[in-house]
């Protein structure tokens, strides 16, 4: 029990740890968590591409059945996003998902969504971490019985209506969509989505890889090359990669080859800000560029701790237009609280049709000031991370970079506001054992000066 912790998005573990009787165990907490609230409805199970994840998906559902519930499958692995919409979609008790999203194939993981189809707040994780045990099954006339749904039409169908509200038009015809599905599970999910509303879609990495061609299925500019390469050099427009289970977005631009993510977060405002009104909610380390865009429109920015959870709770608070981080998890108003990459490439592609994103980032650049993000990872132990913490708050100094500390929030770790208007931002992973280092300058000289002392503070520490 000890092994098995509710990080920022679930429990991961490398596959030594992330075993058969653990998986049975977590799936035997949600259902006596759901037994306990009240919730008898049936329960979606969906899993991701990875080689072992389809088998813990099999044992979940036997946990489930034999606990009375009725378990819906997909018939293969399906982006972790359709999970959330089929929860509100289809009135289930909830969804457990395995997967370990962007992480190396030798890990896996599974993650709790509630009835709500938002992102599981700490009190029900640790509701579920409090109920860890071996499953306890029902005599065998109380078992629920398990059958496949299709999870991909009703979510499609909600995003062809969504983007047509908020935008006005999903016709897509003449667009050339280079699309990268990293072999995860966005393949034959997201682009027949663009095909749909009328792209052309140029196919990069969608077939089924449960090692993801050797690496980590994760969408940084580092390993999205040959998907630059199809939309600055080659015939396509635009391109968009998702994560190993496409909860997440990354977008491609003709000027800009991988576009930023907090750029994109500020275009996307921008873009919704022409027909709709509301505020944005963004995570603490997320662009401020945000905040200029809603200043500009007379609307609201709310900043929230690392993690989607708080992003989609605030977003419920505040009836955001807007939800992101910079991490490229997003969701808007009238769809599920819950980070989706497949919809997102639907209204990347719809903004982009509009007007080029690169002409928009340009404009807001011109408005706003030019403004640069990266971020850096100190090796860490989870075991240390508290009494990191702890120590820096003894050790935070006048001035980082030579310029004065102006501010300190510690809404998520350590946010060091400086004079210039630049920051860096200490804050433990809740999904690998590292911490963070972000920083946000006006050029990118600056903040690596700001990513290299903030290591720096950290790294006697650890």
């Amino acid at each position: 029990m000890d092994v098995i912790s509710f990080g920022t998005d679930g429990w991961r573990a490398p596959l030594e740890q992330f075993t058969t009787p653990r998986v049975r165990m977590v799936g035997q907490a949600v259902a006596s968590y759901l037994h306990d609230e009240g919730l008898a409805g049936p329960v979606a199970i969906g899993y991701d591409a990875r080689e072992s994840s389809r088998g813990f998906a099999e044992e979940l559902t036997r946990v489930l059945c034999a606990n009375g519930f009725d378990v819906l499958l997909p018939e293969r692995d399906r982006p972790t996003p359709l999970f959330a919409h089929a929860i509100v979609e289809r009135d289930l008790a909830g969804a457990l998902v395995i997967t370990a999203s962007h992480n190396p194939p030798e890990y896996n993981g599974v993650k709790f969504i509630p009835d709500d189809g938002a992102p599981a707040l700490p009190d029900v994780t640790d509701a579920i971490a409090d109920r860890l045990a071996d499953p306890d099954p029902l005599p065998a006339d109380e078992h629920g019985t398990a059958r496949e749904v299709d999870v991909v039409t009703p979510h499609a169908d909600a995003a062809i209506d969504l983007v047509a509200d908020l935008t006005g038009d999903t016709d897509l015809t003449g667009l050339a969509i280079a699309y990268d599905a990293m072999h995860g599970s966005g393949r034959g999910t997201t682009d027949p989505l663009l095909e749909r509303a009328g792209a052309t879609i140029e196919r990069v990495r969608c077939e089924r890889d449960p090692d993801f061609g050797g690496g980590a299925p994760e969408p940084a500019p580092e390993n999205l090359e040959t998907l630059v390469e199809r939309v600055t050099v080659g015939d396509a427009d635009l391109g968009i990669a998702n994560d190993g289970d496409a909860d997440r977005i990354a977008v491609v631009t003709p000027e800009r080859g991988s576009l930023d993510e907090n750029l994109f977060f500020a275009a996307l405002y921008d873009y919704l800000l022409e027909s709709e009104a509301g505020p944005a909610v963004r995570s603490v380390s997320t662009t401020y560029l945000i905040d200029r865009v809603a200043e500009a429109h007379d609307e609201a920015v709310h900043e929230v701790p690392v993690g989607f959870k708080w992003v989609a709770q605030a977003m419920a608070d505040h009836d955001a237009l807007i939800g992101g981080e910079e991490s490229g998890g997003f969701t808007v108003r009238g769809h599920v609280r819950e980070k989706d990459g497949v919809l997102l490439a639907l209204l990347a592609a719809a903004m982009h049709a509009d007007d080029p994103i690169d002409d928009r980032v340009d404009r807001l650049l011109a408005e706003h000031g030019t403004v640069v993000q990266d971020k850096v990872s100190v090796d860490c132990p989870d075991d240390r991370k508290e009494r990191v913490l702890a120590d820096l708050e003894d050790e935070i100094p006048g001035t980082v970079a030579g310029t004065d500390v102006e501010d300190v929030n510690t809404a998520d770790g350590f946010k060091l506001l400086l004079a210039d208007g630049s920051w860096v931002l200490v804050r433990p992973s809740g999904t690998e054992p590292v911490l963070r280092v972000y920083a946000e300058a006006t050029d990118e000289e600056r903040v690596r000066q700001l990513l290299d002392a903030g290591a720096d503070l950290v790294d006697p520490l650890v």
